[in-house]
């Protein structure tokens, strides 16, 4: 096993690896045929992006993208959007600026947004209770059950852990909202109530259930009508259930055992839209950013949201620790503040206020940058698992417009993930340095079968089949796997589908009759994608069906 690339949420956030407005008329310069066909970038742009569309590819080619899109926005206007590569590896039909990609975790400023349009509307209040919405709410903690308001849902500051509760819907569960929102009152917290930051994506089902508590509307509706509709967001979705046939979409691509790269089939996050469920085009996305760059106006004056809103969503609320960077090639990048807003990363680069998120998805990540006081903004998508790309790219544009010397953030990042890379081999190897290879299982391989049931995920189910064991999450189609020994009572489980790249060791814990008394569970690569919180489960056999 040698991890070979990041992992989705991983690659998405590399740009926190060094953390962790006037209305302006909107109108569109469209990249000219002649000039993307001999590979040039459209006139208007800065000097250092005429040769952008070779810079672009070579982006694609360093770091294994089939596909990427871009667009840049300046004053009000669209002075680029263009594809690059091709949808889907193999296949002829090329990206385009009307592409499709699953935009994840971009998703979560349209939530932001949404609950803040209706706060203005004074169907709610940012700073009420959300049991006073949704009056069955629970949190682990009493205390934070009843203390936490709207905002908090938008902020990352609840005192969960890293992605706490993400198996609940990632990989696709048959867990509806409302039952994944219910399981919360089972996931344990880290730390206390808005002591600290820490990504979470399960409180934005939370306010998935809030805005259709309030508005009367389900989610896709409201940012169908609400949003799409009045931006001119024509072409985007808010999930793959609406994609049909012979659309212009992207397919998703993951280096399968972090080695050879395939593509992977749509997810649809049904049961948690509001945390990253959007999929949408540069194009439209363009004329998103335009609208926050306008301080929520609309081209034609009317307000989406009104600037006082914008504010609230751009103002910190959780401070986020900063880091040093993993390489020196990064340490341009180092902000001096960090932090996380509604539904947005807030940061400096080189004097510049940025506003700007990630998103990462099973085959493709993106981000979106603000430079408010440029009224600049870039979005890259991707649909390859490759945050490093898309971190060359929007540093390149952020460079050409601040007036800075060329810097090769192409080779910067690159030497990041190569750092990354061997980071994982070293894990590995300290595994394999630390495995008792004469240590046999203590039970026959009947003895750790049956189902164990987790407080808050469920039940998961081990069986012996064919002198193996397999390994199966009852909620989770996707989780299904071979168990192989790896040293004592502990195994390695084998996901059936190999471009999760989330395989974990297995570890049963016996009573003093030699009976199964717990399981736990743990990534076996640094590289698996956070939302695999595997460790946090708290599996015991289920009732009386004990492992025999």
């Amino acid at each position: 096993m040698s991890p070979r690339t990041l992992s989705p949420r991983l690659a998405g956030c590399l740009a926190l690896f060094v953390l962790a407005a006037p209305a302006w008329a909107q109108t569109t310069a469209p990249v000219s045929p002649p000039a993307a066909a001999a590979g040039l970038a459209p006139p208007g742009l800065p000097a250092q992006l005429q040769d952008f569309s070779a810079y672009v590819d070579g982006a694609r080619k360093q770091f294994d993208v089939p596909g990427i899109a871009v667009a840049i926005v300046k004053d009000g206007q669209v002075v680029l959007e263009q594809g690059f590569g091709v949808r889907e590896l193999g296949k002829p039909e090329a990206v385009d600026a009307h592409t499709l990609f699953a935009i994840a975790s971009n998703t979560k400023a349209f939530t932001s947004a949404s609950l803040q349009m209706l706060a203005e509307q004074g169907k709610l209040d940012m700073d009420a209770r959300v049991i006073d919405y949704l009056p069955w709410f629970q949190m682990s903690d009493p205390y934070v059950t009843r203390e936490m308001r709207v905002r908090d849902l938008l902020a990352h500051r609840s005192g969960l852990g890293l992605g706490a509760g993400d198996l609940l819907y990632w990989p696709p569960t048959s867990y509806s909202t409302r039952e994944v929102v219910q399981r919360l009152r089972n996931v344990p917290l880290a730390t206390s109530f808005r002591s600290a930051y820490a990504y979470d994506n399960i409180l934005f089902a939370v306010a998935t259930l809030v805005i259709e508590q309030v508005s009367g509307q389900s989610y896709a509706d409201f940012i169908r009508e609400r949003i799409f509709q009045p931006v001119g967001m024509d072409e985007s979705l808010v999930d793959m259930t609406y994609l049909k046939s012979g659309m212009d979409v992207a397919t998703g691509h993951a280096k399968s055992d972090f080695t050879q790269l395939k593509p992977v089939p749509p997810m649809a996050w049904t049961n948690n839209p509001g945390a990253g469920g959007i999929y949408a085009s540069v194009h439209d996305l363009a004329k998103w950013m335009n609208v926050q760059l306008a301080g929520g106006k609309l081209p034609g004056g009317k307000a989406l949201f009104s600037e006082s809103s914008q504010n609230q969503m751009w103002s910190m609320l959780t401070p986020m620790k900063i880091s040093e960077p993993p390489v020196p090639e990064l340490k341009d990048a180092k902000p001096h503040f960090a932090g996380y807003g509604e539904g947005w990363f807030l940061s400096d680069y080189h004097g510049q206020r940025l506003v700007w998120h990630t998103g990462g998805w099973p085959g493709m990540v993106s981000r979106v940058t603000l430079v408010p006081e440029l009224h600049l903004g870039v979005v890259v998508l991707t649909n390859q698992e490759s945050g490093a790309a898309f971190n060359a790219v929007t540093y390149r544009v952020l460079d050409a417009y601040l007036g800075r010397d060329r810097k090769d953030w192409i080779a910067a990042y690159a030497a990041a993930v190569k750092k990354s890379e061997g980071s994982a081999d070293d894990s590995w190897k300290a595994h394999e340095m630390a495995r008792d290879k004469h240590g046999k299982p203590s039970l026959a391989l009947a003895g750790y079968a049956g189902t164990f049931r987790d407080p808050w995920y469920g039940d998961v189910v081990v069986s012996e089949q064919g002198g193996k064991l397999r390994l199966t999450f009852s909620k989770t189609a996707q989780l299904a796997g071979s168990m192989e020994p790896w040293q004592h009572d502990t195994f390695i489980v084998h996901w059936d589908d190999r471009s999760l790249n989330a395989d974990a060791f297995v570890s049963y814990a016996l009573d003093p009759d030699g009976k199964v008394r717990e399981v736990r569970m743990a990534p076996v690569s640094p590289l698996t994608d956070f939302s695999f919180d595997f460790q946090d489960l708290r599996l015991a056999p289920a009732g009386g069906d004990k492992a025999r």
